[in-house]
């Protein structure tokens, strides 16, 4: 996915653009993988998974993804405390904490969903990867899983994700969906690009919601 920082302004008119784009798996500005800068030197994640998109309209897109490979930690608790400790073992595995003791690139978004308590946060695993090539998880809590090609809606907006944006940018794009006659099939993730320490106005979130394919109205 194509990084998009600064501010964005939100949808103010109709449009009927669409775009047929496939997008690169690299960033614009790569993000800084968290807990790997040590003397002064910082490893960098660049890949993005791959996309076309089919519909933009301001900061909304409706987005086509292929079959990815993730690793996923379900972690109870408030919203951002259970988003850290579900990071924290993710990062376990794919720095050493695996059967073949093996480093995996850190790749962008991490994904969050859930709600009343229960979260699951996700890694994508790099290009290439696959459940029979990955190494197992030395922690029974990550889970390698392959997820289906997707529709997902999407709005990006920049700054801090607090719950009440969150929120707003869910409800935006529920309206999103329902302006252009698509069908939701699951519920809101929250994609986020960005390590910590990045200020606040240069950080890249998004909201995602799978919505139904053509083939499958």
């Amino acid at each position: 996915m194509r990084p998009r920082t600064g501010q964005h302004r939100l949808r103010t008119r109709p449009t009927s653009t669409a775009e047929n784009i496939t997008h690169a798996k690299t960033a614009r500005h790569p993000a800084l993988t968290p807990g790997l800068c040590r003397q002064g030197a910082c490893a960098i994640a660049t890949e993005e998974p791959a996309f076309t998109v089919s519909l933009s309209e301001g900061d909304f897109e409706v987005r086509d993804y292929p079959a990815l490979i993730v690793a996923e930690v379900t972690v109870t608790g408030h919203r951002k405390a259970a988003a850290s400790t579900g990071f924290r073992l993710l990062a376990g595995y794919i720095f050493g904490g695996n059967t073949a003791r093996q480093n995996i690139a850190m790749t962008a978004p991490v994904m969050q969903g859930g709600s009343d308590g229960q979260w699951e946060i996700r890694f994508i695993m790099p290009q290439g990867s696959s459940l029979a090539t990955l190494p197992q998880p030395n922690n029974p809590m990550v889970q390698l899983k392959t997820g289906p090609p997707a529709r997902m809606a999407v709005v990006r907006f920049s700054g801090l994700a607090r719950q009440d944006r969150i929120a707003a940018k869910t409800a935006d794009l529920h309206d999103f969906v329902t302006a252009q006659h698509l069908r939701a099939i699951g519920p809101a993730a929250l994609a986020q690009y960005d390590p910590p320490w990045t200020l606040w106005f240069l950080r890249r979130n998004e909201v995602m919601i799978p919505v139904a394919s053509a083939a499958t109205g």
